[in-house]
């Protein structure tokens, strides 16, 4: 019978200091000081994984982890704090480089989705909330572009984050009366360019008027007319903007669109006192 061990790794645990980690082989990727000060700001300690270490001539070599053990020191406030280190007695210079660069080759990362569900499983109230809200409009939440789904989860969450809940639900509600779950209808160009209008006009934007307009253009047509303008969202909020003022004796202003706001965190007393809006009762011609 083979050995199983041979499938086994030949390392052991210890807890070492950060003073006595070495990360500066010429391998390593430059350290981000930005990741490091958004992970403290979020620190979690269950989230720590141990440290790969080769040791060397006496020496702990970092070869996986540099930027845990930077986040680490900086919650701590200290380099005496001790990590666990994975130790890996026998490596030469040459076979750690190889390692580091094969490390992440065959792992699968998570997708938004299967983060997003995790997170409901987890209790998270944003996402519990996004996920009540998302089906109160018969929407599901998706991994895949089916009809009356939503597989830009990440865009819903950049959304919620960055304008608030109102938002949000402005955006999916213009969407969904619109183009009744279209599933191109809710892609995210499409979530993220209504997002930006809704942003920059607010109560400007009248539902009946929106779903008058746009509704008589078909996505096909309003992503090509996005296209001809510029790459991303935007371009899908200047397409929209021009079929939503055409033939208005109103306008909405074009340097609203441009117009750079401070974005505020979204709030736990985003749902007080909401009510649901109804569809405005009167156009603007």
């Amino acid at each position: 019978m083979e050995d199983l061990l041979n499938y086994v790794p030949n390392v052991h645990f210890e807890q070492i200091p950060i003073k006595n980690l070495v990360s500066n082989q010429n391998y390593q990727r430059n350290l981000s000081t930005r990741h490091v000060q958004r992970a403290a700001a979020n620190f979690d300690l269950y989230q720590v994984n141990p440290v790969k270490v080769s040791r060397r001539d006496g020496i702990n070599y970092v070869f996986n982890g540099q930027h845990t053990i930077e986040i680490i020191a900086l919650v701590s406030g200290s380099r005496e704090t001790p990590v666990w280190c994975m130790i890996y007695d026998e490596l030469e210079y040459t076979e750690e480089a190889d390692i580091f660069a094969n490390q992440m080759k065959y792992v699968k990362p998570l997708l938004p989705y299967e983060t997003f569900m995790a997170s409901i499983e987890a209790g998270s109230d944003k996402h519990l909330i996004i996920q009540d809200l998302v089906e109160s409009y018969n929407l599901t939440l998706s991994s895949a572009k089916i009809p009356g789904g939503i597989c830009a989860i990440s865009t819903l969450e950049t959304i919620y984050d960055k304008h608030g809940f109102h938002v949000l639900d402005h955006v999916l509600r213009l969407l969904i009366g619109t183009w009744e779950g279209e599933p191109n209808s809710l892609s995210a160009n499409m979530l993220n360019g209504v997002a930006r209008l809704v942003a920059a006009y607010g109560d400007q934007i009248k539902d009946t008027v929106f779903k008058e307009r746009l509704g008589r253009v078909s996505i096909k047509t309003l992503s090509q007319t996005a296209k001809d303008r510029r790459v991303g969202s935007l371009g899908y909020a200047e397409a929209i903007l021009i079929f939503y003022n055409k033939r208005s004796k109103v306008h909405l202003t074009w340097d609203k669109l441009y117009a750079k706001k401070p974005t505020r965190k979204n709030k736990a007393d985003d749902l007080i006192e909401y009510e649901p809006q109804e569809d405005d009762a009167s156009d603007d011609e």
